[in-house]
């Protein structure tokens, strides 16, 4: 069960957010990664970092981050 191993290898990132939840969408047409910790967002401010990561904010915390071109972080990772 090769679906099974690779959520196994995401647990301890997961268990490790604020709130200890995680709404995820990956629209595969467009290569987008939608992420949300909060439900609903009800973001207030945005911030697109040079890396096409778009942090989606509700005051200072981070309810939401869309990744665009997910493919390119899995080729090479483009952490900020």
């Amino acid at each position: 069960m090769a679906e099974l191993e690779e959520v196994y290898k995401i647990i301890p990132s997961i268990v490790k957010l604020p709130s200890g939840k995680l709404w995820m969408d990956y629209d595969r047409d467009a290569d987008v990664l939608y992420l949300g910790f909060k439900k609903p967002q009800h973001a207030t401010d945005s911030e697109l970092l040079e890396n096409n990561v778009l942090v989606r904010y509700r005051g200072k915390e981070i309810v939401g981050i869309t990744i665009i071109g997910v493919k390119d972080f899995i080729k090479e990772p483009k952490i900020q």
